[in-house]
């Protein structure tokens, strides 16, 4: 039987396939096969909808909170809805036996390929063909095509299509499952399905149109009905085309005026054919990848590994001017109710700022826009300035963490992380700070970048506690990113995070002065900032405590070294260790075991701060403590070990960042890939390997790459510059291509030694002993 669409599945390094079907793995595909452009994610069902199934169709930034305690995530009705039964016996891997079956996603052209051969009680077999994509041309489209032959008789086929309503989103450990949107208007219209629904929070209004059309001998009939019968003869193959169009309308006032919109431009791509739509849909997907594509010469299973997650980054890639950002699993599923967490600004922002900085920067809008809503939070609690929540989903900028979750063992605990997980408030300013130096945006530092480190410097101002006995400002009853030790004080990475947080405000506040002194004034009567308050932050952040050891051993928290210490004896195959002793997760608080290193991600985030004997001595120590049950764990390991020459663990932590989602390694890819592993895997190669990183606000490389890699060549946009890079250990190239209105020299370090490149160049540079320059660390 002919493959139709082989054109589309004969690159191997740029397809995950699925091969044969196996039930206990129908929802780790439908999450690790998902499509998606940044506005909408589909979830990778298989048409006939097997028993278990779950099919995910979302909207970037689409909440609602009526019958459940917190916002989620709206799963909308199934655009991809078809079934098609063959003289009563319905098509489908459950229903039928099954000669063959495989699927691909084509990462390179975000096409989800499916090839099944069906057989019937009666022995007769059918051929039957799909092709989908969400279309990354017309944010709003998707489209499916199902090429089907009755290859041993003929056969009378019903066909049933439309959309469908009965939807739910799943249910969580104190919910059952719960449907978001009611159905206010459907109907036919022009051969065309419509339907337009309201979120019961009637915050936001859905339009869905689809259209669908059949071809055989030659001959194209467009549908009436969403169900139909066909009589085919034996080898008579019919292609059905369906064609769907979803918008959403956040104020009722532009109902009318969207609704004409949509309708137009549903009627454009249903006229269309089809190989426009898809040629499109090419195109824009090589667009992203001339930027986003990272090549890993002599390591081709990486390479196309890695290329899985950079396609999960760049399905839910934002878009929307701050509408949206990045939740925890993207539009691939309703895991942590599709909440965004610090996870967006710490390990999801760098792959955007450094290859699409428009979607950084509509990530740090995302935050500004909610900025009243973190004032609301501070002031909820006595505190000052702005406080950003935990848990982010909708418009207001609430905090949205739940009060119960499920514990590593499946216990349902109390969770505290929406009352003391504060360091996220730092981490928001961090992420303006590291756009603001990778791309010298001083507009937008100007409009939107003061506020937000103002208003978070006066919160950690109100924050801290004043100990007069060690003149020490100190920060208590906080939960760190190791979360097994809740309610504790002077938590390392919160301390360290608010210092720099404080520090960098001051420096800004400073800067504002000389360059932006009438902008500054208004800025300073909008939030009411007196003109002590800066050095105020200046002076606590000099003498906020910070327990350091003569060894340079930081303590993760006041009383951390008193813990028990568990041995660690045992790891599986992937290096995560064993625990051998009879502990509960609740147990774990009364021990050294910790869930992620904090100390670890600080001294990565702040590199340059810390010499590799401080980095030495606490990666050595944490690492014998960790346990690494967040997926964040793992690459922050990486990176340092990278950083710290212990090369070994560098490649065996990265591979098990890279396989997160592709093995299922923490058992619940099904609910939504691990956005956050995904960047930080990207991070493992681009700052560990690549050693690319900005130190004292100069773009510097200085790679250290597995030994069996021969060199990686990957692209970065830095200051309004395009930069191609093919790096060596000991060669680098840099390609500098500079836009037209972007005049002067980019000033870049290589192998330690400080270069003013000229736009439009190449430029080789070798590693020379002893060329590097001494520095200075705070530790």
């Amino acid at each position: 039987m002919r493959d139709y669409y082989s054109k589309y599945s004969n690159e191997y390094s740029w397809l995950i396939k699925e091969e044969g079907w196996v039930k206990s793995l129908q929802g780790v595909r439908e999450s690790q096969m998902a499509l998606g452009n940044g506005f909408l994610g589909s979830r990778a069902i298989l048409e006939e909808l097997p028993y278990d199934s779950k099919p995910g169709t979302y909207i970037a930034g689409l909440y609602d909170d009526v019958g459940s305690q917190v916002a989620e995530l709206v799963n909308l009705p199934n655009p991809f809805n078809f079934k098609i039964t063959a003289d009563g016996e319905k098509m489908g891997l459950v229903t039928m036996d099954v000669e063959e079956h495989k699927r691909s996603l084509n990462l390179r052209h975000g096409l989800l390929l499916r090839h099944s051969v069906f057989q019937d009680t009666r022995k007769r077999k059918y051929d039957y063909q799909s092709l989908r994509f969400i279309s990354m041309h017309n944010k709003n489209l998707g489209v499916m095509q199902i090429v089907f032959t009755p290859l041993d008789d003929g056969a009378t086929v019903s066909i049933e299509t439309g959309i469908d309503t009965s939807i739910y989103n799943s249910g969580t450990v104190t919910e059952g499952r719960k449907k978001h949107f009611r159905v206010k208007e459907l109907g036919q219209f022009k051969n065309e399905g419509y339907l337009v629904l309201e979120t019961f929070s009637k915050s936001s209004t859905i339009i869905l149109r689809s259209g669908f059309y059949y071809q055989t001998r030659g001959k194209k009939v467009i549908a009436k009905d969403n169900v139909f019968e066909l009589k085919l003869r034996k080898n008579q193959t019919v292609v059905f085309t369906k064609i769907f169009y979803i918008d959403r309308v956040s104020d009722q006032k532009y109902l009318e005026k969207v609704k004409r919109a949509s309708e137009k431009n549903f009627r454009k791509a249903f006229q269309a054919k089809f190989s426009q739509l898809i040629s499109r849909h090419i195109r824009a997907w090589e667009d992203l990848w001339d930027v986003a594509e990272v090549s890993v010469w002599t390591a081709p299973e990486i390479e196309k590994n890695f290329r899985f997650n950079i396609y999960h980054m760049l399905i839910c890639k934002p878009q929307d001017n701050g509408l949206s950002s990045v939740g925890a699993k993207a539009l691939t599923g309703e895991g942590y109710r599709g909440h965004i967490f610090w996870d967006a600004e710490i390990f999801a922002f760098p792959f955007y700022l450094y290859t699409f900085p428009e979607a950084a920067r509509d990530m740090l809008l995302y935050r500004y826009r909610r900025l009243d809503g973190a004032r609301d939070i501070a002031r909820a609690q006595c505190f000052k300035g702005a406080m950003f929540p935990w848990e982010s989903a909708g418009l207001e900028g609430k905090e949205q963490t739940p009060d119960r979750a499920k514990d590593l063992d499946g216990k349902i605990i109390r969770i505290h992380t929406g009352e003391q997980e504060h360091h996220l408030t730092a981490d928001v300013a961090y992420a303006f700070h590291h756009y603001y130096n990778a791309t010298g945006d001083e507009t937008f530092l100007r409009d939107y970048g003061y506020e937000v480190f103002f208003e978070t410097a006066r919160f950690w101002a109100s924050r801290v506690e004043y100990n007069k006995r060690k003149k020490k400002y100190e920060i208590k009853h906080v939960i760190g990113p190791d979360e097994f030790h809740p309610d504790v004080n002077n938590n390392a990475f919160t301390n360290v995070m608010a210092r720099w947080n404080l520090a960098i405000a001051y420096e800004m506040f400073c800067k504002a002065e000389k360059s932006f002194p009438l902008a500054l004034k208004k800025l300073t009567q909008k939030i009411g900032l007196l003109a002590k308050e800066p050095a105020v932050w200046k002076k606590i952040a000099a003498h906020i405590t910070i327990k350091v050891g003569k060894d340079k051993l930081i303590e993760q928290f006041d009383g951390f070294f008193k813990k028990r210490k568990v041995e660690i004896t045992s790891w599986d195959e992937n290096s995560i260790p064993i625990i051998t002793e009879k502990l509960t997760p609740r147990d774990y608080a009364k021990t050294q075991l910790i869930k992620q290193g904090d100390v670890v991600i600080f001294l990565h985030l702040l590199s340059d701060a810390f010499s590799l004997k401080a980095k030495r001595k606490n990666y050595q120590y944490y690492l014998e403590r960790t346990i690494h049950r967040s997926s964040l764990s793992v690459p922050t390991y990486a990176i340092m070990a990278a950083d710290v020459g212990d090369r070994n663990k560098a490649y065996r932590f990265f591979n098990v960042a890279l396989h997160t989602d592709l093995s299922n390694l923490h058992g619940n890819t099904s609910v939504g890939i691990h956005i956050a592993s995904i960047g930080g895997t990207w991070q493992i190669l681009i700052n560990g390997f690549a050693g690319v990183r900005i130190e004292k606000g100069i773009l510097s490389i200085n790679p250290r790459l597995p030994g069996m890699w021969r060199k990686i060549l990957f692209s970065l946009r830095w200051r309004g510059r395009l930069l191609r890079l093919e790096v060596k250990n000991n060669v680098v190239r840099v390609q500098v291509i500079s836009p037209e209105k972007k005049k002067g020299k980019v000033k870049i370090k290589v192998f330690g030694v400080l270069h003013e490149l000229s736009g439009n160049k190449t430029f080789d540079f070798k590693r020379r002993k002893g060329a590097e320059e001494k520095k200075t660390y705070y530790l």
